[in-house]
């Protein structure tokens, strides 16, 4: 049977050089030297030799997803990604994660419910996107389902309200009708329901400014006109007609504006 001579220090912390029969053997960290009892005289199998080489490789792994888990909060799938970058065997890898999960320093469910916490105190986005997210991180369904339960109405509707508020201010230059089109899709986009966005919408309580929608009306409609002066007179009038209520102006308002060109609207 083949004898541990001798145990040495290597020069980086926390790593041992381990000497069979007066030669080198192989390595193992300061971890797998405590958890195996290893000392000077012990003797040392093929078995326990592949069993030490193995714990050594996993406790390499485990450090290095310590130190990328020391940066922030990861998901298993983002630890896994991570040590495959790195090259560790997938064996070592589910080894690795199992040891991290029993410590409960990488945990999904967590991950999930830290996240949907951080957008409603300082985030802007529904939902949807939210679910978007945790699903790219690999959280599944139940811990995304679960961690959404914190995400109340009342949470979404005074989330949702800021980011209304936000781009009214940025589109209160557009028609009323755009400037209101504009919100809702904003609010979708960051992962708002129909339902949620009327809601933030209806608390904004939009009122158009009258003087302000005339000018914007009469400025579009007098660059409208312009464009399609090359138009028989009724074609004229009904291009520049549907622009502007494309464009969000209220077709009662196109109609009185026309008029006042002195041109007949209908």
């Amino acid at each position: 049977m083949a004898v541990i001579t001798m145990i040495e220090a290597q020069k980086r912390s926390g790593r041992y050089n381990v000497y069979v029969d007066g030669e080198y053997a192989f390595p193992v960290s300061e971890s797998v030297l405590i958890d195996f009892s290893l000392f000077k005289g012990m003797e040392v199998d093929k078995d326990l030799e592949a069993q030490l080489v193995d714990a050594d490789n996993v406790a390499k792994a485990y450090n290095r997803a310590l130190d990328y888990l020391s940066k922030q909060l990861r998901t298993e799938k983002e630890v896994r990604d991570k040590l495959a970058d790195l090259e560790v065997p997938p064996e070592t890898i589910d080894l690795t994660l199992q040891k991290l999960r029993e410590l409960v320093l990488v945990d999904d469910a967590h991950y999930a419910a830290s996240y949907v916490r951080t957008v409603m105190n300082t985030g802007d986005k529904g939902p949807r996107v939210i679910r978007q997210h945790l699903r790219q991180k690999g959280v599944g369904e139940k811990g995304i389902d679960d961690a959404l339960t914190l995400y109340t109405p009342e949470e979404r509707l005074a989330v949702g309200t800021v980011v209304a508020e936000k781009l009214a201010k940025r589109y209160h230059r557009q028609a009323f009708g755009t400037q209101q089109q504009k919100i809702r899709q904003g609010l979708l986009t960051r992962g708002f329901d129909n339902d949620d966005a009327s809601k933030m919408l209806a608390t904004l309580d939009l009122t158009p400014d009258v003087d302000q929608q005339h000018d914007l009306l009469v400025k579009q409609g007098e660059k409208l006109w312009h464009r399609y002066r090359t138009l028989s007179h009724s074609e004229r009038q009904y291009k520049t007609k549907q622009a502007l209520y494309r464009k969000g102006f209220n077709l009662d308002d196109i109609s009185a504006w026309l008029a006042d060109l002195g041109e007949s609207a209908d």
